[in-house]
């Protein structure tokens, strides 16, 4: 320790030791030292929750059930490298093959849209497989048709084969079977263009996706399958082109041939004069009816990795084909269709009994049906 000296005179030097810092002082600085430290950690550790808290944020927002998935937000679904036993892959072993379902319902695009996936140069979907009912009568019978498409072993007009980037099909969430002279849901024909009245009805049969959901949204999430939903926005819209192919059916109007989908105008031109009668008694439960399977579908594969569509969105912009592209992996193309749409322009002029049907949704949920154009 330092020592402080002292000069009395010339003869005496006395020393004396240094004073020492009071412990007040030490006390004073000790607890300044300790009220910066505080405030230093007080600091980081609300930067520090704060990022926490924005990262909580950001995983619930990816995983919040919602129409519109955010397909970037979702990791791609895991690549397969199938080995078909009917064929071998060649040179294209190697090349991963992503798997896809499309979920829909009747009358909604989805057969647009699957030409549309197979303009794609790597894309095989093979249509409504399911459509047969000896492949969707029990759970093991829809595994197995299962099995065997994504194995490369389903062939069709649309397949690849080897060379596939990208294999699915299309599963219409109401399977029916159509029987005639039944009036509990009636269609009725102009009689001028058309002839006599014709009535068919529709019985639920079999509906494989969703009276199995939970097997098959097991199967999917096991086997990386990925879901497309395409629905329609217009279910009034939907309901004429139900009632319209229904009838066509029957009356096969284009030189006695019955044809879902058509390639030319004047083929559209002709399907579109008839003009089928709603009934507006059951209209609004109708439309309800639909809403319902919708949701239920939506609920049921929540866990499932998928993106939802809407055919309007398609139909006025392209750049959702992107979306649907990048959601599968594969290549952005110029995808393309030959179809041509049938229904046209406004809908009362597709509908006998437009007046009736304006006066039902007028003031209900389902006014913005009446004034859809496209």
């Amino acid at each position: 320790m330092a020592e402080y000296i002292c000069v009395l005179n010339k003869d005496s030097i006395i020393i004396k030791p240094a004073k020492k810092t009071p412990i007040l002082l030490r006390m004073i600085v000790l607890l300044f030292a300790m009220v910066c430290g505080v405030f230093i950690c007080s600091v980081c550790l609300k930067q520090i929750s704060t990022n926490s808290k924005i990262k909580i944020q950001d995983i619930q927002v990816i995983e919040r059930p919602s129409p519109d998935v955010d397909h970037e937000n979702f990791q791609i679904s895991s690549v397969h490298y199938p080995n078909p036993e009917t064929f071998t892959r060649a040179e294209c072993v190697h090349n991963p093959v992503r798997y896809f379902a499309i979920l829909s319902m009747q009358r909604s695009g989805s057969g647009w849209f699957e030409t549309l996936l197979n303009s794609h140069v790597n894309v095989s979907s093979n249509g409504e497989i399911f459509s047969v009912l000896n492949r969707r009568i029990n759970i093991s019978s829809i595994t197995q048709t299962l099995d065997k498409v994504y194995n490369l072993d389903w062939f069709t007009s649309a397949s690849k084969n080897e060379c596939s980037a990208a294999v699915g099909f299309k599963w219409m969430l109401n399977q029916f079977l159509l029987w005639e002279n039944r009036v509990d849901k009636e269609i009725v024909a102009d009689t001028e263009l058309l002839g006599p009245k014709v009535h068919v009805f529709y019985q639920l049969l079999y509906p494989g996706v969703m009276k199995h959901h939970t097997e098959i949204a097991d199967y999917f999430n096991h086997r990386g399958v990925s879901v497309i939903f395409l629905f329609r926005r217009n279910l009034l819209r939907r309901m004429v082109s139900v009632l319209a192919n229904s009838y066509d059916r029957h009356a096969k109007l284009l030189n006695g041939t019955h044809k879902s989908h058509v390639h030319s105008t004047e083929e559209a031109e002709t399907l579109a004069k008839y003009k089928p009668m709603i009934n507006s008694t059951l209209l609004i439960s109708d439309l309800k009816e639909a809403e319902i399977t919708a949701t239920k579908a939506l609920e049921y594969f929540n866990s499932t990795r998928h993106i939802v569509l809407y055919y309007e969105d398609l139909i006025k912009n392209p750049t959702k084909l992107k979306d649907v592209q990048a959601f599968l992996g594969l290549p952005v193309m110029d995808l393309t269709s030959r179809q041509v749409k049938i229904h046209k322009g406004s809908l009362s002029d597709h509908v006998m009994n437009w007046e009736d049907i304006n006066k039902t949704l007028n003031g209900t949920a389902y006014e913005s049906f009446l004034q859809s154009d496209y």
